[in-house]
């Protein structure tokens, strides 16, 4: 996990946060926070998807400000995992494209697993 990255949420399909870990010990969000964070998220997500123009819809893909970069990958089944991190952080995308993978191979094969 690089140095700067604070947080990673896991969003279902409808919007509830499965998941959440905070990498950081400075500045965690309590869980009010997360689960107001996540749901916020979820919703933007969706109405900029359906606001998208032209193509197929996407959503919000990234978050940049001065205090902080917020990076979501959907993954096919409407899953999103989305890192909190510090603005100087790079490559953001191919992490979490490696942390699903992760996923998808532990929880996927779990018998006891239910979405």
């Amino acid at each position: 996990m690089p140095q700067r990255c604070n947080t990673l949420f896991i969003v279902n399909k409808a919007g509830g946060l499965i998941y959440t870990r905070h990498f950081s010990k400075e500045n965690q969000l309590n869980v009010n926070d997360c689960l107001r964070l996540a749901s916020t998220f979820h919703s933007m997500h969706a109405i900029a998807g359906r606001l998208t123009p032209a193509g197929a819809p996407s959503g919000i893909e990234t978050v940049e400000a001065d205090t902080f970069r917020l990076q979501c990958f959907q993954t096919p089944t409407g899953i999103k995992f989305i890192m909190l991190a510090e603005p100087m952080v790079s490559n953001l995308d191919n992490l979490l494209r490696q942390i699903y993978s992760l996923y998808s191979d532990f929880v996927l094969k779990n018998p006891f697993y239910v979405s």
